[in-house]
């Protein structure tokens, strides 16, 4: 049994003492740890090996002693695993030297086998579970389809994606080939990953939010509620969804168990928008970790009040910044730990 399950509880929509907390990116460049780490070892040695992905998982859970662990890993081990090369480049992040354009580069894209291509991963989940000993479940992840699509068409970083939409809208056969093959390989990876042991599982849209809604449904969220309709009888599933306010009623209405919400939208709108009854996640801007702890603990405590202490748990509503000190990053922990109704 789980020592500390808070987070599962609230998961389930149980009444709690307080809300659960965990960080998007928790294990990341702002750990000391994880920057030594850093410095040994390049990014994907560092995914593609379970001591070492196991090793930095923990970290927060020792450091910040946070209600639930995160996998270290990345998105983009699934397109890897699909025959798409992909390169982590310094100073530019993911580089994929030969991006996903026409029909034709479809022809070695495959839906592997998850044991073969993804072993690694499922090692490192058994590494994790045995370190962290019951002490807090452990959350494994994926990257929603249309995220991953877009790095491996766009074939780096963008700040609008223009080729993953002009394929969409010029090719959308081939466009939503890929988006399956993408989302075929994910409900494998997954549950996969449930087998090895995670609790639950969150999937990341960190690029929804640049397609219009009436898009939104095309191209990403039917993909995403392929994956949830096959995950949720076998585990919690949480989506989470960046610039996604507008989607939040439909995805109210599907089988995930918790939505993430980022700090564009209130809590007072997200609790609307999903009308009232399912588990909300975040929403605190990352960069707000910028100020002193006392201000922390204070936004805090009025994001938790407007959320409501029961079906939520606190997170930010995106990642970690590399440039955030670690007493800050407490502080927040600290100040969900202390919570009470009448403080």
């Amino acid at each position: 049994m789980i020592k500390n399950d808070i987070f599962l509880r609230a998961l389930n929509g149980d009444t709690v003492e307080r809300p659960p907390v965990w960080m998007m990116r928790q294990a990341g460049r702002y750990l000391p740890e994880f920057r030594a780490l850093r410095d040994k070892y390049d990014f994907f040695t560092r995914c593609k090996t379970p001591e070492l992905a196991a090793e930095i998982t923990v970290q927060p859970v020792d450091r910040l002693e946070v209600d639930a662990a995160i996998l270290f890993s990345d998105i983009l081990v699934v397109p890897q695993a699909m025959n798409i090369n992909v390169e982590m480049r310094s100073g530019v992040g993911p580089w994929v030297p030969n991006p996903i354009r026409l029909s034709q580069d479809l022809d070695s894209v495959i839906i592997p086998d998850i044991d073969e291509r993804l072993g690694y991963v499922m090692q490192a989940i058994k590494i994790t579970k045995e370190i962290l000993a019951e002490r807090v479940p452990l959350i494994g992840f994926a990257g929603a389809p249309w995220t991953i699509f877009c790095y491996v068409v766009e074939g780096k970083g963008s700040r609008d994606f223009n080729a993953a939409k002009e394929l969409c809208f010029t090719d959308p056969r081939t466009a939503h080939n890929l988006l399956q093959k993408i989302t075929d390989t994910t409900i494998l990876y997954l549950k996969e990953k449930v087998k090895a042991g995670v609790d639950a599982v969150q999937i990341f849209d960190s690029w929804g939010g640049i397609l219009s809604p009436t898009d939104y449904k095309e191209f990403s969220w039917q993909y995403i509620n392929q994956i949830i309709e096959a995950l949720a009888p076998l585990t919690k599933v949480i989506i989470f969804g960046k610039g996604c306010w507008f989607a939040l009623p439909e995805m109210a209405h599907s089988k995930a168990a918790a939505l993430g919400i980022d700090w564009t939208c209130t809590p007072e709108q997200a609790r609307i928008l999903t009308g009232g009854n399912i588990v909300l996640q975040g929403n605190f801007d990352p960069a707000r970790l910028l100020c002193p702890p006392l201000e922390i603990k204070k936004a805090v405590k009025q994001m938790i009040d407007a959320f409501g202490k029961d079906k939520y748990i606190a997170n930010l509503g995106h990642g970690i910044l590399p440039n955030i000190p670690v007493e800050n990053a407490i502080a927040f922990v600290e100040a969900v730990k202390e919570y009470t109704t009448n403080n």
